[in-house]
């Protein structure tokens, strides 16, 4: 399971909104520390909104994050379904071995 959020998304979607209308641009640093928040969380929010709103080809979007998480969760499902099928396979096959000795 995934850690909590270490800041609440309000605070990400204001940060990044004021970094975005601000003309000039300011320094990534000193609008992070005037929010409280490291300066490497604020270019990394910064970043992820270039790439959502296309911007940016460096990085996936929200949605492609979303959906590969998802991807590969499944994955993990069906590799454990998977393992699981080929023990009852091995199992059965080894009751119906004709040749097999019951003891």
């Amino acid at each position: 399971m995934a850690a909590p959020k270490k800041y609440p998304d309000e605070l990400r979607e204001r940060a990044v909104r004021l970094y975005r209308e601000s003309d000039p641009k300011p320094v990534i640093r000193q609008l992070a520390r005037q929010l409280g928040v490291h300066h490497e969380a604020l270019r990394n929010w910064i970043r992820q909104d270039e790439a959502d709103r296309g911007q940016r080809d460096d990085r996936p979007t929200t949605s492609e994050l979303e959906e590969l998480r998802r991807l590969r969760r499944e994955n993990a499902e069906l590799k454990r379904a998977n393992e699981i099928l080929k023990a009852a396979s091995a199992f059965f096959a080894s009751e119906l071995d004709p040749t097999r000795r019951r003891s």
